[in-house]
């Protein structure tokens, strides 16, 4: 494993243990069940966002943590339950979202993090919003109506992008 420094130089990780996953780093399965219940509390109050929820199954908040966990290096539980990409994909098909929704759906999630004290540093968080930010875009792109998204494709796997997890040297 490289050593790794810290983008400011305040720093440098000497570390021979294999850089965590996202979902790790997170804080597992119970981290994100506890964002998406609490980012899902949010969305209901919220008068742009709990129309476009209204009615959803009960169990959403569930299968949005088994989503990002598996995203983020967590194991496969999405694709075992609910059936991947595709199926995910197919709950996006012509709800038109707009960027309004798409921007209010990320604040809310940020908010939500920092409630439930997901981890703040800035490598895990750049990450985090990193897939947010993509994933929402192509949430709005796949959802227009004239919408020609691409089929077939794989859950994605995030991970650190440039800053890996910073760990004080002892």
């Amino acid at each position: 494993m490289p050593d790794f420094a810290r983008a400011a130089g305040v720093g440098v990780v000497i570390n021979d243990e294999p850089t965590p996953s996202l979902y790790t780093w997170a804080g597992g399965a119970d981290a994100l069940l506890r964002l998406t219940e609490a980012f899902y509390r949010k969305v209901a109050q919220d008068e742009l966002l709990a129309p476009v929820f209204a009615g959803m199954d009960p169990g959403h908040a569930r299968y949005v943590a088994l989503w990002l966990g598996e995203v983020f290096g967590g194991p496969a539980a999405y694709t075992a339950e609910r059936g991947g990409y595709e199926f995910m994909l197919a709950k996006h098909l012509g709800r038109a979202i707009t960027e309004q929704q798409r921007r209010r759906w990320l604040n809310l999630i940020m908010d939500a993090a920092d409630e439930v004290a997901l981890p703040d540093d800035p490598e895990f968080r750049a990450a985090f919003v990193s897939y947010l930010e993509w994933g929402t875009r192509l949430a709005v792109q796949n959802s227009a109506p004239d919408a020609k998204p691409f089929h077939g494709a794989p859950v994605p796997k995030w991970g650190w992008g440039v800053a890996p997890p910073y760990v004080q040297a002892p």
